[in-house]
C-alpha cells in the first residue's frame, strides 16, 4: 500500500521510494532496497504498477514506476481496508478495559 501511494504522487525510482517512504514517517519506517526491489516486480506484474527507463537526477538511466488505472483502484480498495483493520483495533482497545 505504501508503495502505491508514493508512485501514485508521481513517476518514482525504488530508491527514492525508500527515501520518501522514510521520509514522510519521520523515520520510523525504513524498507530495505533487499525487500522494496521484490515488491515492485510483483506489484508490476499484477498490473498496478509500469515502469520506464528515464534519466535519474544523478543523470544515470533508473527505473521509474508510477501507479496504473488498476494500481490506483488497488490503492483505494487498500486504504479503505487499512481504515477498517484500524478502526476494528481501536475499539478493542478501548473497550478491552
Amino acid at each position: 500500500m505504501l508503495i502505491l501511494r508514493i508512485a501514485a504522487l508521481r513517476p518514482i525510482h525504488g530508491y527514492a521510494i525508500l527515501q520518501r517512504i522514510q521520509q514522510l514517517s519521520n523515520d520510523a519506517l525504513q524498507i530495505r532496497q533487499g525487500s522494496l526491489y521484490p515488491a515492485l516486480y510483483r506489484l508490476e506484474e499484477r498490473g498496478w504498477l509500469k515502469s520506464d527507463w528515464q534519466a535519474a537526477e544523478s543523470g544515470r538511466n533508473a527505473k521509474f514506476y508510477s501507479l496504473t488505472k488498476l494500481g490506483r483502484r488497488q490503492l483505494e480498495a487498500e486504504k479503505a481496508s487499512w481504515k477498517r483493520l484500524c478502526a476494528a483495533i481501536s475499539l478493542v482497545l478501548e473497550t478491552a478495559d
